[in-house]
């Protein structure tokens, strides 16, 4: 993403002096820059408008940025200014010098205190956020943040959404995270309250900040995805009663249950050694005189511009040794086996395939010798839910590339039909075969 000296001053109207590049993430490039008015050094995102239009959301991305610039809050990324050029979206942001707060979980779990000087924090923000009608639906550990002084920073704050419209085939590496954070309604793709699936995945996160690993950790996806759905957990022996009590219920998996977050805040783990600086709900509303009264009620979704952060691979702390890198694909469906079947059935003839089927598995076993002998493909299919299938895709027999360019150019586009895209993007994965 080059700019040139003349749209950088046309852009930033010579308000700003762009420094050195911080970061860069799929949407944005982050520069340090200065605010020559103010000597202030401010974090400069910057995005093309081409991938915006080119997902039809411009207009949504007015209404939502203003909305951000309300979120005013000690424990928020606070976005400054929005300013555009021809070709190019300038965001500039507060600064956040601390690294990521998960950083720290890399040498061990935190003390209990600690822990929960964090979880206020981010109890704090997302209370005040959900009070103004805002989401965050991707709370994950590269969006929690610290300052220099050690304060949460919990960014991307109403802003996931760009990440929706950007990744359309619904085929995720298992590079690029994992389910662990997600609620169960959303991973059962029903409708679902944004503000219920924020407390799950806050829930998640105290989990790991008191245990140094993840509540619902299996090496098999299909386990996880089954897991989360049951709310299947045991907290480690070094939990408080207080602590167990108040996880158990922020991950019931019955949203409608679920403990909301006045009653966290009432909890006895909660208010032990609560900071003066956490404000009430009640004085951050009398803070915020400019929120505008018809948008306090309006849910809104998030846009996932404000990404400095690559993420953070928690995989290195709860597993023992690396993965070896597997010969599969996997996706999510929420169509009857069935149709996986007829689809499966559909790509063996066009591709000269033999086929052996039954209710839930499909082997395809091709005519032609190839570079290392006829190329097999196994496909087996498992039930999370009644009506949320994944679908495990591996190579049984033939040349490893051979199956990736079968992959890449016959299997995905016919699947494109029947595979589930998440509703948070990034938040639920599943394995690509390296097209």
């Amino acid at each position: 993403m080059s700019m040139g000296s003349e749209e950088k001053c046309s852009a930033l109207n010579g308000k700003y002096e762009l420094g050195r590049l911080l970061g860069h993430g799929t949407f944005a490039k982050v520069y340090h820059a200065r605010n020559l008015q103010t000597g202030r050094s401010v974090a400069m995102k910057v995005v093309g408008k081409e991938k915006v239009l080119r997902v039809g959301m411009m207009e949504q991305v007015k209404r939502e940025i203003s909305v951000m610039k309300m979120m005013k809050h000690p424990n928020i990324v606070e976005l400054h200014e929005v300013m555009a050029s021809k070709t190019k979206i300038y965001f500039s942001m507060e600064l956040v010098r601390g690294g990521e707060l998960f950083a720290k979980i890399a040498k061990g779990k935190l003390r209990e205190d600690a822990a929960r000087s964090y979880f206020q924090q981010l109890i704090s923000a997302i209370d005040f956020c959900h009070s103004r009608g805002v989401c965050h639906r991707d709370l994950k550990p590269e969006n929690l943040l610290l300052d220099e002084e050690g304060h949460l920073k919990v960014t991307d704050f109403g802003l996931s959404t760009f990440s929706d419209h950007l990744r359309q085939d619904g085929l995720l590496h298992t590079t690029c995270g994992t389910p662990a954070y997600v609620a169960p309604e959303v991973i059962g793709k029903k409708g679902y309250d944004g503000a219920k699936a924020d407390i799950w995945s806050c829930g998640v996160i105290l989990f790991v900040l008191l245990a140094g690993y993840l509540p619902f950790q299996d090496d098999n996806i299909v386990s996880m995805y089954r897991k989360i759905y049951k709310g299947d957990f045991k907290c480690p022996p070094w939990f408080s009663p207080e602590a167990r009590k108040l996880i158990a219920k922020m991950l019931d998996p019955r949203p409608s249950t679920r403990i909301s977050i006045a009653k966290i805040m009432e909890s006895s783990w909660f208010k032990k050694s609560i900071p003066k600086s956490l404000r009430t709900n009640k004085e951050q509303a009398e803070d915020e005189d400019n929120v505008e009264k018809g948008k306090e009620t309006e849910t809104m979704n998030a846009f996932h511009i404000i990404s400095l952060s690559e993420g953070f691979n928690l995989s290195g702390l709860f597993e023992e040794k690396k993965k070896v890198e597997k010969e599969e694909l996997r996706f999510a469906t929420t169509k009857p086996a069935g149709s996986v079947i007829s689809k499966l059935e559909e790509v063996a003839k066009m591709g000269n395939f033999s086929i052996k089927k039954s209710d839930s598995s499909v082997r395809l076993q091709g005519q032609e010798r190839g570079r290392k002998g006829k190329l097999g493909i196994a496909a087996d299919i498992f039930s999370v839910t009644p009506s949320f299938l994944v679908v495990e895709v591996k190579k049984s027999s033939g040349d490893t590339l051979e199956y990736n360019q079968f992959c890449c150019n016959e299997l995905k586009p016919a699947l494109k039909d029947i595979v589930w895209t998440s509703p948070t993007g990034s938040s639920v994965p599943t394995l690509s075969s390296g097209c």
